[in-house]
């Protein structure tokens, strides 16, 4: 952020604003917490934002010691959180329960991809987890391949398929929004829009009863 945009306020809150109170921003730092993406990637993510406003938020993100430049497979420049933008986490999902008790607007856009839930089912699932749950999940929503492994009472949730998982899951986004909000049951979510490979017996159990506590979580919260 230019120093004319400063608040210049002895504040803490005014100082973390200055880093990512610009629009799109948090948006930006949301998607990148599902891992390291391309440019073109977070351009397909973030519904509506110009292609010079997202190079210039990602410069500033860098600039600020938020995120940096890595490479990825063939050569291709990757963007990844630094330890420092990780911490952002808890923020934002703080700021999805807070969102979560008003009403979205008519007709809302669709996210161009799902990586936006990377970080809200991640830090719930954080929040619940257990610690004798021990798994590695793929979540297919909507086509869409998440992995979400889970050990040593820590959860991590990355945008990708996994690579020898205990138990594949196969969902709808609008189902799982539907859970988190209170608008279905979980049992109704569980029976009518949920299917299950278990290639570890048990471990759906396990997978189930972790994801109904994060959106119980959710639906007490929002």
């Amino acid at each position: 952020m230019a120093g004319s945009r400063r608040y210049r306020l002895l504040c803490p809150i005014a100082r973390a604003l200055d880093r990512i109170g610009d629009r799109w921003t948090l948006l930006i730092l949301r998607d990148l917490h599902a891992g390291p993406a391309r440019y073109s990637d977070l351009k397909s993510g973030l519904t509506g934002i110009a292609s010079n406003l997202l190079t210039d938020r990602l410069q500033q993100l860098i600039d600020d010691g938020l995120a940096i430049k890595c490479d990825g497979e063939h050569g291709v420049t990757l963007y990844a959180l630094t330890g420092l933008g990780a911490r952002t986490r808890d923020v934002l999902f703080e700021l999805a329960m807070f969102g979560g008790r008003f009403p979205p607007d008519e007709d809302p856009r669709r996210p161009g991809n799902l990586r936006t839930i990377a970080v809200t089912l991640g830090v719930a699932c954080q929040r619940a987890v257990t610690p004798e749950a021990r798994f590695e999940a793929e979540l297919k929503v909507d086509g869409e391949h998440f992995t979400l492994s889970v050990q040593n009472a820590s959860v991590e949730m990355r945008y990708a398929p996994a690579k020898s998982p205990d138990v594949v899951m196969t969902t709808s986004y609008e189902a799982m929004i539907a859970a988190s909000e209170g608008e279905i049951s979980l049992d109704r979510f569980q029976k009518d829009h949920v299917e299950i490979v278990t290639h570890t017996p048990g471990k759906e159990a396990e997978l189930m009863t972790l994801l109904g506590a994060a959106m119980t979580l959710f639906a007490n919260e929002s």
